[in-house]
């Protein structure tokens, strides 16, 4: 039965979205049946530069508020529909915008130089005060491009940039911020994991803490997970440390090897609350209402202009 309710809804979603000439987007950390009917899947920066060849008049971002606030401000014409206004972002509530304003005042005050580089995890308004804004695939080249005679204020990820700090030799300000998903795996049980599969290769997000980056054969954003598995011919075993969907994309485009998620601190798999927001009914219904869209906000002028120097390779 549940089988056909969700052939039903996979249906309506497929009418609606040819009779309004929609486009979904779909990010990696979302449910597979919401991948499965995607036009498009990535990461945040795929998603980013995807969102601007499109053609359609009406975006569907299944992801989370900062992803359909980016879509929307490199596509100012469009429709972007979010199908859970409250799917937020544990990084993005870290650094309020009035927050990291005084910081950098603060700074300036102290007569300190610097640069503001803000991952995408984050609001509109914080994009908007900021120098660059990167994902996981592009941050190191960002901040190998900040003057050496410029400090790096990152934010808001600890992790992430105390990893930026070792790839680069950049010592950075780090805002004290993580993401929920990413901060809870356990070690102890990723090193169990090891024990029993001391083959298997373990994969990591920059996002994770260093403890977990110290004990995995590869760190790196979901785009280059993809490539690195993709590159072992033979069967292998793989942990995965990200966010459980993950293993759904992982294992669609390579179905040669075996994934096994790392456990997190509390649970057997980590996944994120804010993606689980997004469910196909409630992308059925905003593309039936055509609600909820993000509107153009003041700040998003001042965003885009970062956004588009940042991830558009032509705006550079």
């Amino acid at each position: 039965m549940k089988n056909a309710v969700v052939s039903d809804v996979v249906a309506g979603i497929l009418e609606l979205k040819e009779r309004l000439g929609a486009t979904i987007l779909a990010h990696y950390y979302q449910e597979g049946e919401i991948q499965e009917i995607a036009d498009i899947t990535g990461d945040s920066l795929k998603l980013a530069r995807a969102a601007t060849q499109v053609q359609s008049p009406v975006i569907v971002f299944c992801g989370v508020h900062f992803m359909a606030e980016t879509a929307k401000m490199l596509n100012p014409t469009k429709k972007v529909l979010l199908p859970d206004l409250k799917a937020g972002c544990s990084l993005s509530d870290s650094c309020p915008a009035d927050k990291l304003a005084r910081y950098q005042e603060m700074l300036r005050i102290n007569g300190r130089r610097f640069q503001t580089v803000t991952y995408i995890n984050s609001s509109a308004a914080v994009k908007a005060l900021s120098d660059w804004v990167v994902t996981s695939g592009n941050a190191e080249e960002i901040v190998r491009q900040v003057p050496e005679d410029q400090e790096i204020l990152f934010v808001p990820d600890r992790h992430l940039g105390s990893y930026l700090e070792e790839v680069t030799g950049r010592k950075m300000i780090l805002w004290n911020g993580s993401c929920m998903v990413h901060e809870v795996f356990s070690i102890r049980d990723l090193l169990d994991a090891k024990k029993r599969l001391p083959q298997a290769k373990t994969l990591a997000h920059p996002e994770c803490p260093a403890n977990i980056r110290e004990h995995s054969d590869f760190i790196g954003g979901t785009e280059a997970m993809l490539r690195y598995v993709g590159q072992w011919a033979e069967p292998t075993d793989f942990l995965v440390a990200t966010e459980a969907n993950m293993l759904w994309q992982l294992q669609t485009k390579h179905p040669r090897h075996r994934y096994h998620p790392v456990p997190g601190i509390t649970c057997a798999c980590n996944k994120c609350p804010h993606m689980a927001r997004n469910t196909l009914e409630k992308i059925r219904d905003c593309l039936r209402y055509g609600e909820p869209e993000i509107t153009w906000q003041p700040e998003f002028d001042a965003a885009r202009r970062v956004l588009e120097r940042s991830l558009l390779p032509s705006s550079r």
